[in-house]
């Protein structure tokens, strides 16, 4: 465990094999390339990255949050019959997942996570999904591991942030640009004009919201 992370959790003491969950849910990947799977999501509770445009702010707070035995999040992933399961948060990499990812592969599960890249990683991931802060970048580590790398576009700087992010991940991870729901008519047409110049990136889009679906 990184000593950031670990005065984060030092706070608040959590106990052993316990970790703080905002919701766990069954619904469908919504973004990224793997949307419209069907996967059971755990969305973690804590970050202290604070990002303004965030639409998970009330995942940020552990204070708030209930705190599960890693065995019954387990139980019931079994019991959603899913073999998807989607780690998000708040920032998931606050904590070490060792326990519970091998208990899910155990499981047979397949885990996918989504990060800020900001703490290190201490377990395996069948896909990582990396979608840096520029308030708080990615450690090294995790650029390598990335699967795919999403970048939220607020305003027109996103773009050259994006370009200065795939730099630093492998070759064969997948690019994407998403906007910002919020300003999704503001920013849409500047994205599209950048993929035009740069086919390597791929638009994506927060269907979710669309449909109005978790």
């Amino acid at each position: 465990m990184s000593a950031e992370s670990g005065k984060l959790l030092n706070k608040l003491k959590i106990p052993e094999n316990q970790i703080p969950v905002n919701e766990i849910f069954t619904s469908v990947q919504g973004e990224g390339f793997h949307h419209g799977k069907a996967a059971f999501f755990i969305r973690f509770a804590g970050c202290d990255i604070g990002c303004i445009w965030c639409d998970s702010k009330d995942a940020w707070s552990m204070e708030e949050s209930d705190l599960m035995f890693i065995d019954d999040i387990v139980a019931q992933s079994i019991e959603s019959k899913l073999d998807l399961v989607v780690i998000t948060g708040g920032e998931p990499l606050i904590y070490d997942l060792s326990k519970l990812t091998n208990a899910l592969v155990n499981q047979g599960k397949k885990i996918h996570i989504e990060t800020s890249g900001a703490y290190p990683i201490f377990s395996k991931f069948d896909w990582l999904s990396l979608s840096p802060k520029k308030v708080h970048l990615p450690h090294q580590d995790v650029y390598h591991k990335a699967n795919e790398l999403k970048i939220v576009v607020n305003d027109s700087t996103d773009l050259a942030f994006a370009q200065q992010e795939s730099e630093k991940v492998n070759a064969d991870c997948h690019l994407f640009l998403q906007p910002q729901w919020k300003q999704l008519k503001q920013s849409l047409p500047s994205i599209l004009e950048f993929i035009k110049i740069n086919p390597s990136w791929r638009l994506s889009l927060q269907n979710h919201k669309f449909l109005g679906i978790k």
